[in-house]
């Protein structure tokens, strides 16, 4: 027969334990959330969007002269079936960016950049992109 002294010991550690681990879940949700503050989304394949509430047009703008500031030269810059395409080279890294308007005020911004050996995709670039444009769309 087991030992019940050591039986609620075994409990009374477990449940313990238990409680100091329930404030992690907090935590990690103040981080996602601070993470997510930016408005500036990853996916795995390290392509980088965002949404705008401002028209195509405007994000289009705002965009290309974001690219002008960070001295990225723009290679071509055409519409394929409504969305706008925008394709650049910086250094090493070929850049694409899709525009979309999914409303008439509204507008989706995707970012890739790829380095010059197709393998390796550079978010932080990506993202830098985003958020000058996004600079740019609040002023403009």
């Amino acid at each position: 027969m087991p030992d019940p002294i050591r039986t609620i010991r075994t409990l009374l550690i477990v449940l313990v334990g238990l409680c100091a681990t329930t404030g992690c879940v907090p935590l990690a949700l103040t981080a996602v959330g601070v993470g997510m503050a930016t408005g500036v989304s990853h996916t795995l394949g390290g392509i980088v969007y965002r949404t705008f509430a401002a028209p195509q047009a405007r994000v289009e703008r705002a965009t290309v002269a974001a690219l002008r500031q960070m001295q990225i030269k723009i290679v071509d810059n055409r519409k394929d079936k409504g969305v706008q395409v925008i394709s650049a080279r910086a250094s090493d890294r070929d850049i694409d960016i899709e525009i979309e308007a999914l409303t008439p005020n509204t507008t989706r911004i995707k970012v890739t950049a790829i380095e010059e050996n197709g393998i390796i995709r550079d978010s932080a670039t990506a993202t830098e992109i985003i958020i000058q444009t996004e600079k740019l769309v609040g002023t403009g």
